[in-house]
Formats: structure tokens, sequence, C-alpha cells
């Protein structure tokens, strides 16, 4: 829990406040960017929220938050935020909420489906969550885009019986239990409109999910950058190879999507498979001038 003794000096006075417990994930910098800014090592509330709508979205990222870093100077009802998640973004695709710090604070989403429901990549396993999930049918698969983000993936296994699917480059001690592992590099089809796309990279077994050709589930594959003002790759972050990363951006390209929705940074979309399409051109070369020491990173 947040401590009003650990609260950080920049936060602006009133209400929430961010502690010295904070870790610099950005989650309640992007779900709550009118309250919540960066200070380069550290999230603070750079204004209080003016409206119910405001303070909403400023409890959605206290119940959020990985590391329970965000209080509040009263002691407020937040059942409404809990009550929030999965939030729905757009047709039948799901923001979880509740993110874990064995992740630091990764995204992770629901995709409603006839066939079955998909978990991409894992949550805090709360048990407000699991309720939820449970009543909107439950999860069937659980897609993990790589080692970093799994999380509580056991959880899920236990509670709803879903079948796991990761590369099997990724798959270490904590993983190995998982029931279908990706080889090569290849595109698979895991059900109708439904493709893993391996992305090495940011780690060797890196993937992202492809659904219905229009979302792009991107793990730490490819982000949006406010600050950059285009998509781009985690440079700083990229754990196993940034020539192997640009690779798998140029194949990413031939492919058609309108939403970027990653595990860390920003979301992008929806636009059209051509604007997307050149955005990605954009981001590679972005990435070829950093391998170059040409650009900073973002």
């Amino acid at each position: 829990m947040a401590s009003p003794g650990r609260r950080l000096d920049d936060n602006a006075p009133g209400e929430f406040y961010v502690d010295s417990t904070c870790i610099d994930c950005a989650v309640c910098r992007w779900i709550a960017p009118e309250v919540f800014a960066d200070a380069s090592d550290h999230s603070f509330v750079s204004r209080q929220p003016v409206d119910d709508s405001g303070r909403l979205a400023a409890m959605r990222a206290l119940v959020s938050c990985p590391t329970s870093s965000i209080g509040t100077t009263s002691k407020l009802d937040v059942a409404r935020a809990v009550a929030a998640f999965p939030e729905r973004i757009e047709d039948e695709v799901y923001f979880c909420g509740f993110t874990s710090e064995d992740s630091f604070g990764a995204a992770s989403y629901l995709i409603r489906r006839p066939d079955g429901n998909i978990l991409v990549d894992s949550p805090r396993a709360a048990g407000p969550l699991l309720s939820r999930l449970e009543k909107l049918g439950g999860v069937s698969m659980m897609f993990l885009t790589h080692r970093d983000d799994v999380a509580d993936h056991e959880a899920f296994r236990r509670r709803f019986g879903c079948r796991r699917v990761m590369h099997a480059a990724d798959v270490t001690r904590r993983t190995r239990g998982i029931e279908t592992n990706l080889e090569g590099n290849e595109p698979a089809v895991l059900a109708p409109g439904l493709v893993a796309i391996p992305t090495p990279g940011h780690t060797r077994g890196h993937a992202v999910l492809l659904c219905d050709q229009k979302w792009l589930f991107s793990g730490d594959h490819l982000a949006w950058s406010p600050r950059l003002g285009h998509l781009y790759a985690f440079y700083d972050a990229c754990w196993y190879s940034w020539s192997e990363q640009i690779a798998s951006m140029e194949r990413l390209r031939e492919h058609r999507f309108e939403w970027v929705l990653p595990g860390h940074g920003w979301r992008y979309g929806p636009v059209s498979p051509g604007a997307m399409r050149a955005e990605i051109s954009w981001c590679l070369d972005w990435m070829k001038r950093r391998d170059h020491g040409q650009d900073e990173a973002g």
C-alpha cells in the first residue's frame, strides 16, 4: 500500500499521490495522462483530477499500479474502478488492468471470441479480475508474447484450464509446463483469424499475435512514443539482438493491421492498414538510424 510518509515531493497538493516505491513502469501515465506525468525515473501527480471522469481515471490507475505506489489522503471507494476491468477498447477487445510487478507493469488483453476467449500476456491474478473473466466466458487460450510478461500464468491455467502458447526459444523453468511451443520464424495459425508471428529481437523467442487482420498484440516488440511522435522499439531494453529486431519489423510490415496494443508503452490506432504500414516504415528508418547512433532512444 502507498504510504503518506513516502509521498514524493513533486506530487501536486491534493488527494492523489505517488510514493517512493514507484518503479517508473508508466502504467498510470497512459491510463490517466491528465493526472500523472513522468519525472524521468518515476511517475508523479502533475495535476489533481478536477471532475468525476478524472477521479475515476486516477482510481483505475491506482487499481492497476503493479506496486501499489499510488495512494489517496482519504479512504476512497475504488469499487467503480475495480469494476471497470476488463475495460473495452473496441469490438470485443479489452484491457485487463491489474498489472503485475513480476512483468514490470506490462499490459494484458482479453479477446472475446465465439470459439473461446484469449488472454494475451498475464495480469495479476486478482480475485475481482478472475471473477469478471469467468462471467465473460473464461479463458480458453493464453498467448504469452515473451518470457518477461508471464506473471501469474499458472494461476490462470489452474482457474480456467486454458491452453498456453509461447515460443520455445523463450521457455524457462517458470514456463516449461506450457502446452504449445512455437518453433522457428514463420507465422503460425492458431485458430481462424488468429496468427502468431515470431518477432525475435527484444528476446530470442518474442512473438506477437495478430487477430482478424486488425489487432496486433505487440508485447515488447513495438509501441507508440508520444515523445517521439511515432511507433518505435525499445533500444535500451533489447535483451537479445537489435539487428534481429529490425529484421522482425521488416517482416511484420507485410501484415495488415489497424491497432498496436503493446505490453509496455502506449497504444496506437485505429488507422488504415496502409497508414499503419507507413508508420512501420517510419519506425524502421528510426531503428536503423538508432543502430548507427544517429538518433536518440525512445
